[in-house]
């Protein structure tokens, strides 16, 4: 797991994804060959900063976004959400600005009027605008990984380890999708247009919850905010259950992805959330099981092969 150590440690809280697209270049330049094939690195002007590998002919996508939930500072040592994160007292937060490396804490402010706010000790005001991140924390143990930023840095591992095996099929790294961003329209587009791919699965994180526990296989999600096509859907379980790797059914009522911005794109592209559940969601601790993980990324390799 000491590639997904590394890419814990990579700041790239939403809007501001710069390093996390160099590590992974720099991560495809370095091993490509030794893959079974190399792929076509896609990026730069247009794509603003995010990647697409392309290996052979594609049929199918895998969406894994490289962006994480943070705060940014306001006026007078306020922060302000970037996505959702849990807000703890005390949680640590790391960062820079024009006067340097930036390790501080999180206090919750109760004012006169019962309301709440949030801001940062810190022995001074920090540049305006500075985004903060959780402080890496990477525990394992024989059953499971806890750590910031599992959602998604563990999504982008998952399509990390797929390349070692892909012969054909496209990988897209996408940014904001915690602060509601859509840069998957412009690269399912591409996509679409170049070499006809209509088919995605989501590379994500998804919750534990009363009907998804941590053990029993990576999750298929039937539904979140979003509404699968069902035909699309129901031929990537009848490939699961072929396949014989352990998962579970999600139907959640709320929530969202990439899959989601898909969705609301102008293009027809048929789409899957697959991945892990996790617990202590939005938080420095969050915690997947090594099994569910391991199922995420064997169904992933047979659904690229399969579908």
């Amino acid at each position: 797991m000491e590639l997904l150590k590394k890419l814990v440690e990579v700041r790239s809280a939403s809007s501001d994804e710069g390093k996390m697209k160099a590590f992974i270049l720099d991560y495809v330049n370095a091993n490509k060959s030794n893959w079974i094939a190399e792929p076509e690195i896609i990026e730069g002007r247009g794509f603003q900063d995010c990647v697409i590998l392309v290996f052979g002919k594609p049929r199918t996508a895998i969406y894994a976004h490289m962006d994480s939930i943070g705060f940014s500072t306001g006026y007078d040592k306020e922060l302000i959400k970037v996505g959702g994160p849990r807000i703890i007292e005390g949680m640590e937060l790391v960062g820079s600005d024009s006067k340097g490396e930036i390790e501080t804490e999180l206090m919750v402010i109760e004012n006169e009027d019962d309301s709440r706010s949030i801001s940062y000790v810190f022995d001074r005001e920090i540049d305006r605008g500075t985004l903060l991140t959780f402080k890496p924390n990477f525990r394992e143990t024989d059953e499971y990984i806890q750590s910031p930023y599992m959602d998604n840095r563990l999504g982008v591992w998952n399509a990390l380890k797929v390349c070692e095996t892909l012969e054909n099929g496209a990988i897209v790294f996408s940014t904001y999708e915690e602060h509601g961003g859509n840069t998957v329209g412009f690269c399912a587009k591409y996509l679409m247009d170049k070499y006809g791919v209509y088919q995605a699965l989501i590379s994500d994180i998804t919750w534990v919850t009363a009907g998804v526990p941590h053990g029993a296989g990576v999750a298929i999600s039937m539904r979140d905010s979003g509404l699968p096509r069902k035909s699309y859907l129901d031929k990537i379980i009848e490939l699961a259950k072929k396949s014989k790797i352990p998962f579970q059914l999600e139907v959640e009522s709320a929530g969202g992805s990439d899959g989601g911005m898909l969705q609301k794109s102008d293009y027809p592209i048929d789409w899957c959330f697959i991945g892990a559940a996790e617990d202590n969601v939005h938080t420095p601790d969050e915690k997947v099981f090594k099994k569910d993980i391991q199922s995420m990324l064997d169904l992933y390799c047979f659904l690229m092969k399969n579908l």
